[in-house]
């Protein structure tokens, strides 16, 4: 039997059902929630998922502000527009697209960004709540992975949560979450990357598998452990002669392989990625709730 697909479509929709009324509400008293994005360069992925947050944003009645800058544009550009949204009251959420072009520091543009409308999370010391378990925002790519987990019947509560990548934007974050003593997280979570030994070791003990390593199809079902929950946070494109456009969108497991081993799986697209700017709304209506109050 064919593991269950974890339909992260279906569960972004309900989540933003939930969003309705709170922006209704919001509406209500005059206030309607904005979120802004500053994207430099064309980088094709960036690009695409500034555009998907504006549609979701427009869509759910909310105040989009797509700000965009030349791939030279210069560090002290990129810095002067940040501090214009956080001055504006119109503005609730800021998210600076990664990555960013050489000459500007990813970390000094993300913490140019205004603490209360770091939706993103990413300012070091929204980063920091998180570890501590008091997080403002949780991060929207890990959160989504939760609520993925929480809503489909695989709570990661006394699980043992093996995360393949240790990156600032996914793996970090989600290790902190969901090692908290807290609903949808109280996991043993162990944290994977290039330096790890034996790999499919690590990995075939893991009761909830989660892939965010940035490589195509790079999780097999030798990798997997039977009845393991997969999660596949990769986003990758791979040529495909077959395909009008050349390439198709493939994540970090071999789907296919890895379904006839798994008891779930997330889907890639239709997984991660709907929750992902799900969330990213819901940080939104959080910080105008926030900032209304």
């Amino acid at each position: 039997m064919g593991a269950t697909i974890i339909d992260g479509k279906r569960i972004a929709d309900a989540v933003r059902a939930e969003l309705r009324p709170r922006i209704a509400g919001l509406r209500a008293r005059g206030v309607t929630p904005g979120l802004a994005a500053v994207i430099v360069g064309d980088d094709p992925a960036s690009v695409l998922y500034v555009k998907m947050k504006s549609q979701a944003c427009e869509e759910m009645g909310l105040h989009s502000v797509t700000l965009r800058l030349p791939a030279d544009a210069p560090e002290a550009g990129l810095l002067a527009e940040v501090r214009g949204l956080n001055a504006d009251p119109g503005v609730h959420g800021i998210l600076v697209q990664q990555p960013l072009p050489s000459q500007i520091s990813t970390m000094r543009a993300v913490s140019s960004v205004s603490v209360d409308k770091d939706v993103d999370c990413f300012h070091p010391e929204n980063v920091g709540l998180v570890l501590i378990g008091a997080p403002r925002f949780a991060p929207a790519t890990p959160a989504g992975v939760i609520e993925l987990l929480v809503r489909s019947g695989n709570d990661p509560g006394g699980k043992h949560v093996v995360i393949l990548g240790r990156s600032n934007i996914v793996g970090r974050p989600l290790a902190a979450l969901l090692m908290q003593k807290a609903a949808g997280a109280n996991a043993t979570v162990t944290v994977c990357h290039s330096a790890t030994r034996d790999l499919p070791a690590i990995t075939r003990t893991a009761d909830i598998l989660v892939a965010a390593i940035g490589r195509a199809e790079f999780v097999t079902a030798a990798m997997v452990k039977p009845g393991a929950v997969v999660i596949d946070v990769g986003i990758n494109r791979v040529a495909d002669a077959t395909r009008k456009s050349g390439f198709r969108t493939v994540g970090d497991v071999r789907f296919a392989e890895v379904s006839g081993v798994a008891s779930a799986i997330t889907p890639v697209p239709g997984g991660v990625g709907p929750m992902t700017i799900a969330m990213l709304l819901s940080n939104t209506v959080r910080a105008a709730e926030i900032a209304a109050a």
